[in-house]
């Protein structure tokens, strides 16, 4: 077998079992189709536990890169012929409907670090932010990303602004209002008005039990793809692996650009979260985010990232632009990040979300 576990590499088993497998699923070793092997053999092959191969496959099945057979075992689910095994859809909320106040949010932490910032940050407060956001919450931003999404980049990629709905209308200024802009069908009809009252047109490609349609993807004239992978509202749908490397082929193939709206990903309750297409593509993807989810919609700050090879001409078009962030609130959320109290606070949310659908599943 060639698969190895390496117990002085300071990794958990199961993770370096997850990337080999995954490796040989998207370079075709293991092919659309194929069998993997079962999990007892790969256990007393490798010196692991069933329950650790257990967790691998889990993570892999999470994705969309396998998907079980009662009573036979896993099978690869990465492009071929074989259909993609949709992700679970979980109910999806309007996402421009306000949420309850969870039980647990973080009033007492926000409250000690707003005083701190106070503080410790005195007439600097004060002082008109950089225009693309101030350093400090960048760099953590960009520090987190690495942590929690595998994205790497450099702060100067990181633009920060009041909310996703403003982004949209920077991204049409940047990659101009001459291109198509294809978006989700159905899609959060609040994306498809920002860009048409920026100018852009917009055609609907539509969605299926794993993102939009390939056979749309293959035909739309579109030069700007717009697409929410995880929990499309109001689809509920979330983007399968093989979805998603579809999605920067054809974005690489083109020459086109992705806009991947993260929105709420965090909230994703897998143990390891899909890849996301940034990772995929880097120089084709702006990745966007935002805090409106993951902390309150009353934050009104989000965030892109985008590609090295738009950055001068982000400059150029649209760098004269002031941040529409507060540099109170950029400080305090960027210690909120800094201090692992973000990551935290989410990893509380997971768990109750867990628990609820554990409690839903009987």
């Amino acid at each position: 077998m060639k698969y190895s576990i390496d117990k002085t590499a300071g990794q958990p088993a199961y993770l370096q079992l997850y990337q080999q497998l995954r490796q040989d699923i998207i370079e075709g070793s293991l092919p659309s189709g194929a069998k993997l092997p079962s999990k007892r053999l790969l256990a007393a092959e490798l010196g692991i536990s069933v329950i650790t191969v257990e967790h691998a496959l889990a993570l892999l099945a999470d994705e969309g890169y396998v998907y079980p057979r009662p009573r036979s075992g896993y099978y690869a689910s990465f492009g071929g012929s074989v259909p993609a095994q949709p992700l679970p859809k979980a109910a999806v909320k309007d996402m421009s409907v306000p949420v309850s106040v969870p039980e647990d949010f973080p009033f007492s932490t926000l409250s000690k670090l707003m005083r701190r910032v106070l503080s410790d940050y005195a007439e600097r407060i004060l002082v008109k932010s950089p225009n693309s956001g101030c350093m400090e919450l960048r760099q953590a931003i960009a520090d987190y990303l690495a942590r929690s999404r595998g994205i790497r980049v450099r702060p100067e990629q990181v633009i920060v602004g009041s909310g996703a709905e403003y982004l949209y209308g920077l991204v049409v200024q940047l990659l101009g209002r001459e291109l198509i802009y294809g978006l989700e069908d159905p899609c959060y009809d609040r994306i498809r008005r920002v860009y048409e009252a920026n100018g852009a047109v917009c055609a609907g490609l539509k969605m299926g039990e794993d993102g939009i349609e390939t056979a749309a993807l293959g035909c739309c004239k579109a030069g700007v793809l717009h697409v929410t992978p995880y929990q499309s509202f109001p689809s509920g749908v979330t983007a399968t692996a093989a979805k998603r490397h579809e999605y920067a082929a054809w974005a690489s193939e083109r020459n086109a650009y992705i806009v991947e709206d993260d929105y709420a990903s965090e909230l994703f309750v897998s143990a390891k979260q899909v890849d996301t297409v940034f990772s995929l593509a880097p120089e084709r993807t702006i990745y966007m985010n935002t805090f409106s989810k993951t902390l309150a919609p009353s934050m009104r700050t989000g965030y892109m990232v985008l590609p090295e090879g738009l950055l001068p001409e982000y400059e150029k078009k649209l760098g004269f632009y002031s941040c529409t962030v507060p540099v109170f609130d950029q400080i305090v959320l960027a210690e909120f990040i800094r201090g692992g109290d973000l990551e935290r606070y989410i990893n509380r949310r997971r768990r109750r979300l867990r628990q609820q659908m554990q409690k839903a599943g009987g």
